[in-house]
């Protein structure tokens, strides 16, 4: 079954318009874990206290507020919210044209397939081999939901990616990062690190050689207590101390790495496991890893949908 579209839009550069349809490039698997009340195994919900008088209070009741200075709000109304927003008419505006190898992929938020509306085919074909002829993607704004997002196009086999991006201030600067003294390598030790590399080295990146350990456990975890097996909780691996000779360890590792099986056979040996339950999109109440985000603006669900509100 072909994918549901999740909004229409249209790209523009010069007197060029595309029209298209936007699809959810990725989803995020986890098992689809509920909070419950261990006293008699019901969902429980949540609710929101005032910190101020401990009263429970309902969405209506709630307003936005940015906190200025500590414990100091400025109180701001759905209409001066509104009055914030941008002109929304779903129009991806191209301002430029760059190298793909130009962009840091630390600036890179989301992902979305663009595919060509009714009628687009020719349109949209045509901007897609332009971008591969020139080796170059697209760089522009998306006004969707009352606001611009920041994105790049690119062409992937025929297909147009949508990535939405970050905005310059919302990357940290690397210079906070303790990045050790700035000690250059040692000559043996860089060289029998290039050995390490060499070894572990592989023509391309292939995704579907990469599992999700953790979900996996669960799934086999679930299984067992589904069929009222008893559960047995694996020893903690140990904790790996810290490196005392480097040179040692390089050569440990480059040993290991000479040892390492092949892939063909990890995957003949994974063929054999049994069929794994279904699992659901990760946006349920509880999940494994909390979003984050490169900078301190609050986490988007796609390129269209972050919010700067606080």
């Amino acid at each position: 079954m072909p994918p549901h579209s999740t909004a229409s839009a249209s790209i523009s550069f010069g007197l060029v318009n595309v029209p298209v349809r936007l699809y959810a490039a990725t989803q995020s698997k986890n098992l689809a874990y509920r909070m419950l009340h261990a006293k008699d195994q019901q969902r429980v919900r949540q609710q929101w206290v005032c910190s101020g008088c401990s009263e429970v209070v309902e969405r209506a009741d709630m307003v936005r507020g940015y906190e200025h200075a500590k414990g100091q709000y400025v109180v701001l109304s759905d209409e001066e919210m509104k009055s914030l927003e941008t002109k929304t008419d779903g129009t991806i505006a191209i301002e430029e044209f760059v190298p793909i190898t130009s962009i840091d992929p630390i600036y890179f938020e989301t992902t979305q397939y663009l595919g060509a509306d009714k009628g687009a085919g020719r349109a949209y074909q045509l901007l897609c081999e332009a971008m591969a002829k020139s080796g170059r993607c697209a760089i522009g704004r998306f006004s969707n939901r009352g606001r611009q997002q920041l994105v790049v196009l690119r062409q992937v086999e025929g297909v147009i990616v949508m990535h939405g991006l970050y905005y310059s201030d919302e990357v940290r600067e690397r210079a906070e990062i303790d990045h050790g003294d700035g000690t250059p390598a040692k000559d043996a030790e860089l060289d029998l690190a290039m050995k390490l590399v060499d070894a572990l080295a592989v023509d391309s990146f292939d995704a579907a050689k990469f599992t999700d350990d953790y979900l996996e456990a669960g799934r086999a975890l679930v299984e067992k207590k589904v069929a009222g097996q008893e559960i047995v909780i694996a020893a903690a691996p140990e904790q790996k101390g810290k490196v005392v000779d480097i040179m040692e360890a390089l050569r440990a590792s480059l040993g290991a790495a000479k040892r390492k099986p092949d892939a063909p056979a990890a995957a003949t040996a994974a063929a054999g496991k049994p069929e794994a339950p279904a699992v659901e999109e990760e946006d349920e109440q509880v999940r494994r890893k909390p979003p984050t985000r490169a900078a301190g603006g609050a986490g988007g669900t796609g390129a269209t949908s972050r919010s700067r509100a606080k």
